[in-house]
């Protein structure tokens, strides 16, 4: 059996290079980064494969997460692939991926998080992607 995963797809109005930019330039990032409208705090970025990326939000309700990790796979403006490394499992390294499909009116986002290690933990990420690609979306100007 493998470990649990979250695949989420997107539809959004806006190009692959402005997403590529949201997701990957540090100064966009601080605009947005998230679950929920909570502040983030830094953002920096080495993008490159091996470079590394830290991330500093604060959800609504005051909690404070810090996702960590190594850029895995970067081809720009098409995929996006890091590992995302969790606090309370030390041990455990799970894997995003973002793939940016250009389609008519703006892009198809799929978001793959992969090597989660339960079922719990799974559907955590899963609430907290939706939420982050919905302030992706706002930021981007597609709210629905």
């Amino acid at each position: 059996m493998s470990p649990p995963s979250v695949t989420l797809v997107r539809r959004i109005k806006a190009s692959p290079a402005r997403i590529w930019a949201a997701i990957t330039q540090p100064d966009q990032m601080l605009q947005w980064w998230g679950p929920d409208a909570g502040p983030t705090l830094s953002a920096e970025a080495d993008l490159r494969p091996g470079g590394r990326y830290s991330i500093v939000f604060c959800l609504l309700d005051g909690h404070q997460a810090n996702p960590t990790g190594v850029y895995r796979e970067v081809i720009p403006e098409r995929k996006l692939t890091f590992t995302w490394d969790l606090d309370d499992w030390p041990d455990t390294e799970t894997l995003v991926t973002f793939l940016l499909e250009p389609i008519e009116g703006g892009t198809e986002l799929t978001l793959t998080h992969e090597h989660l290690p339960t079922a719990p933990l799974r559907d955590s990420h899963q609430h907290g992607w939706l939420g982050w690609l919905g302030q992706l979306a706002t930021f981007l100007g597609d709210a629905p």
